[in-house]
């Protein structure tokens, strides 16, 4: 890309960004000397999960929502220390409404009860989009840009010590654009000041049984680095 269509594009993300941003009433006090004080921009009480989750409401803010049975909001603690974010919901979250609760789950699920020690309750597990797209395929860019602000405003009121993505969409959007999740996990990271670790998906391992051994083994050694940096005590392998 060159520079110029890189500039068009940067400007049209961060008008999007705006746009969503001033539909949930954010403020933007906080981010610059501007505040939005005509009616039009009348800004929402959001001061909980529960009145984020209101406000998304029967969300058709893009064309995800023409296809899906149940939006995916997330479910947790909302004092969770730590927050996991995947990529998107799958079949069996669309019919349930619920995060990773497939056989991609079921795995997330062992790794934090049996392998860290906590209750799935104890952390809080949301995704980038929060609708499932078509046959499972990638979210894209008006998709995902239509629902970050939202997984922002998740993380904002969370505040947790650490946040685990999984897999490479949700490692583009929290870390970077264009990495590699193999080249990047393991590795700690940031986002909104909060230390990032990305490790591989659940549903890569599914996807790949030959290979389920040693992926398993990092996925257990990123897991371990969380771990640590919590003050929590390993106990096992996952």
């Amino acid at each position: 890309m060159n520079p110029a269509s890189e500039l068009r594009d940067i400007a049209g993300q961060l008008k999007r960004l705006i746009i969503s941003n001033m539909e949930m009433g954010i403020d933007f006090s906080r981010l610059s000397s501007y505040a939005p004080k005509n009616s039009s921009e009348k800004q929402a009480h959001i001061d909980s999960l529960e009145d984020l989750r209101a406000f998304i409401g029967d969300c058709k803010r893009c064309k995800l929502w023409r296809g899906r049975s149940n939006l995916v909001f997330g479910e947790g603690s909302p004092n969770a220390r730590l927050v996991f974010v995947g990529e998107g919901p799958g079949h069996e979250e669309d019919q349930e409404g619920r995060p990773f609760v497939g056989e991609a789950g079921k795995m997330l699920t062992r790794i934090i009860e049996n392998a860290m020690g906590l209750k799935r309750k104890d952390v809080y597990i949301c995704n980038v989009v929060k609708c499932r797209p078509p046959n499972n395929r990638d979210p894209e860019r008006d998709e995902i840009d239509s629902c970050i602000p939202f997984l922002r405003e998740q993380i904002r009121m969370i505040k947790p010590e650490v946040i685990c993505v999984l897999g490479r969409i949700a490692c583009n959007e929290l870390i970077g654009r264009d990495l590699k999740i193999t080249q990047v996990r393991g590795k700690w990271h940031a986002y909104m000041d909060i230390p990032v670790m990305p490790t591989y998906h659940p549903a890569y391992i599914l996807r790949n049984p030959k290979r389920e051994r040693q992926l398993k083994g990092q996925v257990w050694d990123d897991i371990r680095a969380i771990m640590a940096r919590l003050g929590l005590e390993v106990k096992r392998d996952v």
